[in-house]
């Protein structure tokens, strides 16, 4: 019989390996061992952090980082319903409604935001790309989120990050969220022209920003 120890590492190097298979059959393991399912969830926690931190260092790719994120959920999906059952509560993490706003098609950049982020701890709500300014506000209202990620990609789309922003306004909603933007087309001045409170460059910047904005 492993030990619990022996358990957290094999999930841990499950994740490092992007192999979703191990990461399920440790995760069950887990349980089956009576390890704490939150005792196993710290440690995949750590293994993405681990995993996006040499990601952002330039030390792993973009196929490793979304591999081992895949392995995460694997394993994390087995422990979640176990905590559920057992009405054991998670920590609270800070909520990030994610998204590309409405007209662009574009998800990498996003995509990659989104896995770091969880990577970091936080909540992700990610409602993927082409999301309409009335989809945040009703992500927004239905997550009581932390804060709110706009991305855009194009300069014609661009402007929708205001239009998002400006939604949030009309509904009252506007100063129970944090804004921070980011994409191709977004830079430090636009930013401040619309109102967000942040813009980010990079991915591995974006988590960044949101840790300092969550302490604001």
């Amino acid at each position: 019989m492993p030990t619990e120890n022996e358990i957290l590492e094999k999930i841990d190097q499950a994740v490092v390996d992007c192999d979703m298979d191990a990461a399920a059959t440790w995760a069950r393991a887990s349980l089956e061992n009576l390890v704490d399912p939150l005792t196993t969830l710290d440690a995949l926690t750590t293994a993405i952090q681990s995993v996006g931190d040499s990601f952002g260092s330039g030390d792993l790719f973009l196929p490793e980082l979304i591999g081992a994120a895949e392995a995460m959920s694997a394993a994390t999906a087995i422990l979640e319903r176990e905590i559920q059952a057992r009405g054991t509560k998670k920590p609270q993490a800070a909520v990030v409604v994610i998204g590309t706003v409405f007209g662009d098609l574009h998800s990498i950049g996003k995509d990659i935001v989104a896995t770091l982020l969880r990577a970091a701890g936080f909540e992700v709500c990610d409602l993927g790309i082409n999301v309409k300014a009335q989809e945040f506000v009703a992500a927004i209202k239905r997550t009581h989120a932390d804060i709110l990620a706009l991305s855009a990609l194009l300069t014609t789309t661009a402007p929708e990050q205001r239009q998002v922003i400006q939604a949030l306004k009309n509904e009252g909603l506007r100063d129970q969220v944090k804004i921070m933007v980011g994409g191709g087309a977004i830079t430090a001045d636009f930013s401040a022209s619309i109102g967000a409170d942040g813009y980010a460059a990079t991915a591995p910047g974006a988590v960044e920003l949101a840790r300092r904005l969550i302490t604001i």
